[in-house]
């Protein structure tokens, strides 16, 4: 599901896999060949949020932001099914293992 919030759109790829129970929400961003897999929620409603080009969000993974800090996401990373992140950023090519929680301002790499 795709939502429009506070009038922005998310901003999505048009070669992007999103599974049919994948929630959109807001000022979100989703480059070319990334996947979004069944359950995942993106809530950009009061940041951004970018998801960089042949990423794979997974299954039940939640992404959103806070009022300090976008949340950003390099190229080619694996985000783990179950995984909660925010308002941090994740360095290209990185992979977070199932059940990982990265919360406001950390940086981790690949």
């Amino acid at each position: 599901m795709i939502i429009e919030h506070q009038g922005k759109r998310p901003r999505i790829a048009a070669d992007v896999f999103i599974a049919p129970n994948a929630t959109i929400l807001g000022d979100v961003t989703i480059g070319a060949g990334a996947s979004i897999w069944f359950g995942a929620v993106i809530r950009g409603d009061v940041g951004h949020i970018e998801i960089g080009p042949g990423t794979n969000i997974q299954d039940n993974v939640v992404i959103h932001v806070n009022a300090r800090h976008d949340t950003q996401i390099g190229a080619n990373a694996t985000i783990g099914h179950g995984v909660v992140l925010e308002g941090c950023t994740i360095g290209d090519g990185a992979l977070l293992g199932m059940n990982a929680t990265v919360l406001s301002e950390a940086e981790i790499g690949a």
